[in-house]
């Protein structure tokens, strides 16, 4: 590594200070702990793709709102469990402006970012029926997700889609729910963090298995609209966000703050529940929690014993911003194409010096430009990738903490500033001439 911008030794002795026994197999927060111990050491500055975290300002529209809340006095008042009025009827609303489906406002149910939602979901999923007592995943995915299943000590399984897209996935599903027991399926569209997007033939297929073998489908909208080759920004207007609603009533729909609205820091999403669920009766939720319907035991057992509510100022935020993307006065995809703009010059800078785009088409199309990519190295596996560049001052994850079964990295867009790009290109450039495809 005779070429590399790091002083080698003070990456390998910050690597034992955390005691991180294999780098490459290192999670998202022990990478940015160790990035954050070099960088403070050597004064040099990463390329960080590590963690998909919002590199864009927030959303004014929301700083006004919440700041007007405040000084109304809301801090000093519990919230509503299950969400202020305005906030409820605005998210429905902007279920019907941006996906076209219509849903009751009573379960649009803010929660503590999409994360507290998920882990909600799962809880209440994994007890609706005790013969289905598994989740699936379709991967990749957040690896988070993975670690709620596990704290929450609830099984699951899970497939790479990679080789499943198209019909495909109608047998493999179909491998798994014929078991008889799976309780719900999860997945992100757009994807984190391969970036493909589900067509409308493949929501439909996910949803009529959910119909035929009564499961629920959990479908993360973490990056809503930010499939950036179809313009999902006009509220009313076709094309829409596609979702497997339109295909099942047997869905929640977990819609974030964080990427869309670059309110990440507020600590605030949206759980959509239809109707149907919401009041569907499980005897044994009722079991569990004294609490019949699906509805009532996320509300009033799970959101309430977690966190009592989200925050007052944050709900009036998120109701603003809602309220001006319903009315047009809000373009919130224009504001994050950024994104799909440093994907597209990224991508470019690592191919040209010997990397490879792992997840690359869309069945019969180009992967869009997004938030996250996907990249590999020839002779090298995803974990030697990921502990190879760290000296070369580029941070990232491997695949395989994602669920994928191809070898690679994850690489997020979002902390990566475009003056950073020409010395992205340099580090590259002595890495390939370092390894020039042979390996570690």
């Amino acid at each position: 590594m005779a070429n590399s911008p790091l002083d080698k030794a003070v990456v390998d002795s910050k690597i034992k200070e955390l005691r991180i026994s294999d780098v490459g197999k290192a999670s998202i927060r022990e990478i940015v702990a160790l990035v954050n111990l070099v960088e403070a050491a050597t004064g040099v500055k990463y390329i960080r793709m590590e963690m998909g975290v919002p590199g864009l300002p927030p959303s004014q529209v929301g700083v006004d709102a919440e700041i007007a809340a405040l000084k109304r006095g809301v801090a000093a008042i519990y919230p509503i469990i299950d969400g202020i009025q305005p906030l409820k009827e605005q998210a429905a609303l902007f279920v019907k402006n941006f996906m076209n489906i219509e849903v009751d406002a009573k379960g649009c149910i803010p929660t503590v970012g999409s994360m507290q939602g998920t882990f909600a979901a799962f809880m209440a999923a994994g007890y609706t029926d005790t013969k289905k007592d598994t989740a699936l995943f379709i991967d990749p995915g957040f690896p988070v997700q993975k670690q709620q299943m596990m704290v929450l000590g609830l099984k699951y399984e899970s497939f790479d889609v990679f080789h499943y897209r198209g019909e495909k996935l109608r047998s493999k599903l179909e491998e798994y729910l014929s078991k008889g027991n799976i309780n719900s399926i999860i997945y992100s569209n757009p994807n984190n963090p391969a970036w493909i997007c589900f067509t409308d033939d493949e929501l439909k297929i996910i949803g009529e298995l959910a119909n035929q073998y009564d499961v629920i489908v959990m479908e993360d909208l973490a990056y809503f609209g930010m499939d950036f080759r179809h313009d999902l920004s006009q509220p009313g207007v076709p094309p829409f966000q596609p979702t497997v609603a339109n295909y099942t009533n047997n869905f929640v729909l977990f819609i974030s703050s964080s990427k869309i609205f670059s309110y990440a820091g507020q600590r605030i999403g949206l759980m959509i529940i239809p109707e149907g669920l919401y009041n569907r009766e499980f005897p044994a939720l009722q079991q569990r929690f004294e609490s019949a319907t699906f509805g009532s035991t996320i509300v009033f057992r799970l959101l309430y014993s977690l966190s009592s509510g989200t925050s007052h100022s944050a709900q009036w935020a998120l109701a603003a911003m809602l309220e001006a993307a319903n009315k047009g006065q809000f373009d919130f995809v224009e504001g994050v194409k950024l994104y799909g703009e440093k994907a597209s010059a990224m991508k470019k800078i690592f191919t040209d010096n010997g990397f490879e785009i792992v997840y690359k088409t869309d069945l019969e199309e180009p992967i869009a430009d997004g938030f996250y990519f996907t990249l590999s190295y020839p002779g090298m596996t995803g974990n030697q990738l990921v502990e190879n560049l760290l000296y070369y001052g580029v941070s990232a994850i491997a695949l395989d903490n994602t669920g994928s079964d191809e070898e690679g990295i994850r690489a997020c867009v979002s902390f990566v500033q475009p003056e950073q790009f020409g010395e992205l290109e340099k580090r590259l450039q002595l890495f390939n001439a370092e390894y020039g495809g042979k390996g570690k």
